[in-house]
């Protein structure tokens, strides 16, 4: 009760703050509005309004803070008006329209999974070398390093047209981009949970003769779970950013990427916000999902 009762705390100081902070950043464009319909403004001129902050305009058009919080395109969306347009857009949508974020973030998953699986398998197989193999440890892991230092951003539209010119379209590219995230810390996980036994066990292994392979499936595998869980819960969130990321340089037309891309060529900074949020959101359950797994096998395990 204590943990939900700190949880709700944070929530609504969060909300309060957002609402606060939507009133000066959107006043000068409620100004605005409010002079084209005819109201009095204070000052008068647009370019008087230019030399005062936004606070002491605050203070001389009170009327116009509640109007802060309704502007069909605010620099900053209420609380509220995110809120609206996510239950438009979820739930009053068909699943199968295009305006449908469900829809939306089911492409986007999609290619989130499909990476995110390409990662783990190549973050997997990459420790195991790294591990068991001392050539492998000296010149793969500093390489698995220095990728990460390339910004996604710059790279992606690289990866994509390199994979377009050899006729790879659709799901794949995305999924490259995801994998690419969502490698790296699988294979550090992965990497500090296979060598996370100690000296003593590895030598009790030896006393009974049993073989590297017998070490691995016993002792190393076992001990590394934890490790490997804890890293998939980021990767599966880094995998998420990567097939949003990769969405952004081929104009897709479906996907979380898409929304954030048509909003932000529109200027309807709610639906960037309820795109946001839905990523956000669809964050979450994947890596709670991660959560409620890695407690079954643990805990089958001995390990809970």
């Amino acid at each position: 009760m204590k943990s939900i009762l700190a949880v709700l705390t944070v929530v609504f100081a969060i909300i309060a703050i957002w609402y606060a902070a939507s009133v000066p950043m959107n006043i000068r464009g409620v100004l605005v509005e409010a002079e084209r319909a005819g109201e009095v403004v204070d000052p008068p001129k647009a370019a008087d309004r230019r030399q005062i902050d936004e606070l002491e305009l605050i203070l001389d058009n009170p009327f116009a803070i509640d109007d802060t919080w309704e502007q069909e395109r605010p620099r900053l969306p209420a609380p509220h008006q995110v809120a609206e347009e996510l239950w438009d857009t979820t739930v009053e949508k068909k699943i199968t329209s295009k305006r449908s974020l469900v829809y939306h973030a089911w492409v986007t998953l999609s290619a989130t999974l499909l990476g995110f699986a390409i990662g783990t398998g190549l973050g997997i197989l990459l420790a195991v070398g790294i591990v068991h193999s001392r050539v492998m440890d000296m010149s793969v892991m500093p390489w698995a390093i220095v990728s990460q230092t390339i910004p996604i951003i710059a790279l992606a539209p690289m990866i994509i047209v390199v994979l377009y010119s050899v006729g790879v379209q659709g799901i794949i590219p995305k999924a490259v981009i995801s994998a690419y995230l969502s490698f790296f810390p699988v294979v550090v996980g992965m990497v500090k949970g296979l060598r996370s036994p100690d000296a003593m066990q590895l030598d009790l292994l030896r006393t009974y003769s049993a073989s590297k392979a017998q070490g691995f499936w016993k002792l190393r595998l076992p001990a590394s779970m934890p490790y490997l869980f804890a890293s998939l819960k980021i990767g599966i969130a880094a995998s998420l950013v990567g097939a949003i990321v990769g969405e952004l340089p081929t104009g897709a037309v479906a996907g979380l990427g898409a929304r954030l891309l048509a909003g932000s060529y529109y200027g309807q900074t709610v639906q960037i916000w309820s795109a946001l949020f839905a990523a956000a959101i669809l964050a979450a359950c994947l890596v709670g999902l991660l959560g409620l797994i890695e407690r079954v096998v643990l805990k089958r395990m001995g390990m809970a």
